[in-house]
């Protein structure tokens, strides 16, 4: 008697594996896509909950936060806006046991703080750790990176021979009221996505101080900037200090729309750059003057809370001129942000 043998033949296997490789290959692409919606939703709501903060320090202190406090009679720098709004984040614990009027890289207690709602989940270095010693040895102090930049204007940052800031929500020694932004709250920038571990220049130039129209004119402002000290080294370390009130660290400004790529060449890398003339408070006489771009790893937009506490996500594709124009507390303009 022959016995018959049931079972898979080699050529139906392999049909088997081919249909469950391409249902793979359909069902992967959309879990990539929910995972970036969570993420981008996420990212939204940390940015709420920054413009929420913002708004509440404002009532209590009668004033929006300044990028930095610097004693005019020294120099020097402070904390950042981050810093500043540290209670209204549900962070009161840690605010209690640092002094603002003592430089943050003085305070053990800052070293390896994080604060989660200070970087977006889609930033690869997001959570990267800093060594901040200027030597590049371990100097007790280490920083988590901030993947969002207060609005710091179009371009003028500070003057401290006047004390006289730039045309954003903030700047060094600022002493504004919601009512300083006569532009509407609806209508201007308080806030926006940038990548941590940003490469820039720093503390030259600049050649000219006409606000840069174009990437060309972008160069040209940073290689008048010394190269920052790792950038060499295949990566910057722009929005590495989440407490450090300088621009390249803890702002953004409007000089070029989000997302806007400025190909700067160094030791044959090329760099994604930005750029900061003179880092507040290092200079008594030297105003300064920034390009730091709004930047997103959220394909094709930038997030930003705006000063009336709205989030939004606005296209890389915006006009150079209505994105400038978002980012003025003042300028008069009557522009479509939509």
């Amino acid at each position: 008697m022959r016995r018959d043998s049931r079972g898979f033949t080699l050529v139906e296997l392999l049909i088997v594996i081919a249909i469950i490789g391409i249902l793979v290959g359909l069902l992967l692409p959309a879990v990539q896509a929910a995972r970036e919606a969570a993420r981008r939703m996420s990212c939204s709501n940390n940015l709420k909950q920054i413009g929420l903060a913002t708004h509440n320090y404002e009532s209590s202190t009668r004033r929006l936060p300044p990028s930095l406090c610097i004693d005019l009679s020294t120099g020097g720098g402070g904390w950042s806006v981050h810093g500043r709004i540290m209670p209204y984040l549900e962070q009161g614990n840690f605010y209690n046991q640092i002094d603002l009027s003592i430089g943050w890289s003085h305070q053990p207690v800052v070293s390896r703080f994080r604060v989660p709602v200070y970087f977006c989940p889609s930033d690869p270095k997001g959570d990267e750790l800093r060594d901040t010693s200027s030597t590049g040895s371990t100097s007790g102090i280490y920083l988590y990176p901030t993947t969002y930049g207060f609005n710091a204007g179009t371009w003028f940052v500070y003057d401290p021979r006047t004390n006289q800031g730039g045309d954003g929500i903030t700047y060094p020694n600022a002493n504004m009221k919601i009512g300083s932004i006569t532009d509407g709250t609806s209508n201007t920038l308080l806030a926006a996505e940038v990548h941590a571990w940003s490469a820039y220049t720093r503390n030259g130039g600049p050649p000219s101080t006409s606000v840069p129209l174009t990437v060309d004119d972008a160069l040209a402002m940073i290689g008048s900037g010394k190269p920052d000290r790792l950038l060499a080294s295949g990566f910057g370390t722009g929005h590495t200090e989440w407490a450090n009130g300088h621009t390249h660290h803890s702002c953004f400004t409007t000089t070029f729309p989000p997302n806007t790529r400025i190909p700067y060449v160094y030791n044959g890398i090329t760099y994604n750059c930005d750029y900061n003339s003179q880092q507040e408070g290092n200079s008594l006489s030297r105003p300064s003057y920034a390009i730091v771009t709004a930047r997103s790893f959220h394909r094709g937009v930038v997030n930003a809370v705006w000063a009336d506490g709205s989030v939004r996500a606005t296209s890389e594709n915006i006009d150079g001129i209505v994105w400038r124009a978002s980012g003025t507390r003042n300028g008069g303009e009557v522009v479509a942000l939509e």
